[in-house]
């Protein structure tokens, strides 16, 4: 596969998600909840993380508003955090967080971070490097506030 049929397929992932976001729509119970703005562009996310009786993540409810990129981060981190424990999920935002600030110096790992390894290049536009990050800041907020 070439590197331009790589970067066909991230954009290929990156357009599903945003179409048919995973974990789209707030719920009534709140277990904690961030509210995220990223002022340069005027994306939102609100994002609630919901743990399961074993304290594992059960689900990432969230509603946002924005560019692609923002939107499918936010369904890619709903996908990701299903099942995983508070720690796990807090290293792969340090984990995503890292490749994002690299510059593209960093390639994003797949196995630890899913479909979100696909927003890999975005690292090299630092002006997109916020959107990217929105829902994953919020996440890390609201895992802050589960106590």
């Amino acid at each position: 596969m070439t590197s331009g049929d790589l970067q066909n397929l991230y954009q290929e992932v990156v357009l599903d998600h945003s179409r048919t976001p995973h974990g789209f729509g707030l719920r009534d119970e709140i277990a904690a909840q961030s509210h995220q703005l990223n002022p340069t562009c005027g994306d939102e996310v609100t994002l609630q993380v919901h743990r399961a009786p074993d304290g594992t993540i059960e689900a990432i409810a969230w509603e946002g508003h924005g560019c692609a990129i923002s939107q499918a981060s936010a369904s890619m981190l709903a996908v990701l955090a299903e099942g995983l424990t508070v720690p796990e999920l807090e290293h792969r935002i340090d984990v995503f967080r890292e490749a994002m600030r690299s510059r593209g110096k960093i390639e994003p790992d797949e196995e630890l971070l899913g479909d979100a390894a696909a927003l890999g290049g975005v690292s090299r536009y630092v002006a997109r490097v916020k959107c990217a990050m929105l829902g994953w800041v919020a996440a890390e907020d609201a895992l802050h506030k589960l106590g």
